[in-house]
């Protein structure tokens, strides 16, 4: 039995979406960003292709962690020397960089390869409400996982 691909040029027809991170929680937008990048919301998915949009995410330092994850959640790096592993705080990460929040949860959502790789250069994340991209006209998406602010 033969398998039908659509045509290349179907395949690579990418989009650009715009997602507010004002309200949202981590992990549920992480899943719906690493969604699009993969391309898994498309007829002509392949798990081998590159086939997912550009995703821009604005606002990132408004994003919501639930639980007690603000201080709980650690982020882990490591230079290669002994005693060289470096531990940071979700909340000390907000404060510095609120963008690697969505960056870090977003790459240990795709594939760890080459291919993963790709699909992650398509995400740019921004702290303020606005990006550089507005030549490429990326449409508004819309994403059901907000919820009230609290305070």
């Amino acid at each position: 039995m033969s398998t039908t691909f659509p045509k290349k040029a179907d395949l690579l027809k990418r989009s650009w979406h715009v997602v507010d991170a004002d309200g949202q929680i981590l992990g549920r937008l992480a899943t719906r960003i690493a969604t699009l990048l993969t391309g898994k919301d498309k007829p002509g998915y392949a798990p081998f292709l590159d086939t997912g949009d550009h995703v821009i995410v604005v606002n990132a330092e408004k994003i919501l962690l639930t639980g007690k994850k603000e201080t709980d959640k650690a982020y882990f790096r490591f230079s290669g020397y002994p005693g060289g592993i470096r531990k940071t705080v979700a909340f000390e990460m907000r404060g510095a960089h609120p963008e690697r929040l969505i960056e870090e949860a977003v790459r240990g959502m795709l594939p760890k390869s080459r291919l993963g790789r790709a699909q992650f250069k398509k995400l740019k994340v921004y702290r303020g409400s606005s990006h550089p991209h507005a030549a490429q006209k990326p449409a508004k998406l819309e994403v059901k996982t907000r919820v009230a602010r609290p305070g």
